[in-house]
């Protein structure tokens, strides 16, 4: 985060103060949110947050004081928000359970995925929340062209883009009557986005194939690789290189012989703490990619054109950004050594 946001984070710390030009919200406030009208009275008082992500764009906001519970972690927080977080009770690293959610008595509950709350429910659906008094918004990248099913990460029907980000970040902003925060934020992230951009003008780029790995249930089993329409995706087209992966779903597995026949000459690792599946671990990745007879031949291993990049940079998230300052370090790095 830019030190003129945090400085100007920190010059508008207390909700409801507005600089000139940006309009107050007015209570009582509806927002369309995943096929549901939601209606705040006014700003809510009491997040629980479920999703990584959309902590980090609460903290961003600088509403970690209305943070009652958090869950769903994958990694480290974002080193700004280190002393933040730790104040914050951790429901669960995954999914907490309904009932330590609502133990929180929070007047909202922000979820990032509809798996956790939406029709699928893993910790409760939107109507058991809404029967105790109890707001709900799920992230709009998480539901916006995107269809979600009983299991597995669902289809993208469309291309995501950091424009389901800003509506996010606009929206919370709006809720909380932090207009300025909110534009603030999106402003800093969109300079962000332009500046690694421009950083790869000039390099070879656009001739790239790049395959993103997440993890694998499995080591030499199928792996879960972005589909063309994920975040992933939008960071490739950004910067100008290619997607070797065709499928709408979001995450779909597939088999190493088939990413070999698209010879990518780049492979994106994901790097986290979680340790749910087998191949989570990069290192294991790594030692996979050039050990197994298939991999070791793609021109990306010979190469060794590996970018480690955070998982949290691979989910449609705020962190989308960095993914693209990474990706971009990563490709001119590699078009230095050639």
């Amino acid at each position: 985060m830019s030190k003129f946001l945090t400085g100007i984070m920190l010059a508008f710390s207390f909700a409801g103060l507005a600089t000139p030009g940006i309009a107050a919200t007015h209570y009582p406030l509806t927002v369309s949110n995943c096929g549901r009208d939601v209606i705040f009275e006014k700003a809510p008082a009491k997040i629980v947050s479920i999703g990584q992500g959309m902590t980090e764009v609460l903290f961003s906001l600088g509403l970690a004081d209305r943070i009652a519970g958090t869950a769903v972690w994958v990694g480290p927080v974002l080193t700004e928000y280190v002393e933040a977080n730790r104040k914050i009770k951790r429901l669960a690293d995954n999914d907490p359970s309904f009932e330590s959610v609502v133990g929180e008595e929070p007047d909202l509950v922000a979820a990032e995925f509809e798996w956790h709350v939406g029709p699928q429910g893993s910790v409760g659906k939107r109507e058991q929340f809404s029967e105790l008094g109890i707001n709900t918004y799920i992230a709009p990248a998480d539901c916006v062209a995107k269809i979600n099913a009983d299991s597995g990460d669902g289809v993208r029907r469309e291309l995501f883009t950091m424009d389901l980000i800003y509506r996010e970040i606009a929206e919370l902003a709006e809720i909380f009557d932090i207009g300025d925060r909110g534009e603030a934020l999106i402003a800093d992230l969109k300079k962000r986005e332009a500046q690694a951009v421009a950083s790869v003008a000039g390099t070879s780029a656009r001739s790239l194939p790049i395959v993103f790995w997440f993890s694998s249930k499995e080591v030499n089993g199928d792996a879960f690789i972005a589909g063309k329409n994920s975040a992933p995706a939008y960071i490739l087209k950004t910067l100008g290189a290619q997607n070797v992966v065709k499928t709408e779903e979001e995450w779909p597995l597939v088999g190493w012989e088939t990413i070999a026949a698209a010879n990518p000459a780049v492979v994106v690792i994901a790097t986290m703490d979680r340790r749910r599946y087998a191949a989570d671990d990069p290192a294991v990745k790594v030692d996979f990619l050039e050990k197994d007879p298939v991999t070791s031949q793609l021109d990306a291993v010979k190469n060794k054109r590996f970018v480690m990049m955070d998982a949290q940079s691979m989910n449609p998230t705020i962190r989308t950004i960095d993914g693209i300052e990474v990706l971009a370090k990563g490709i001119s790095s590699f078009d230095q050594a050639q």
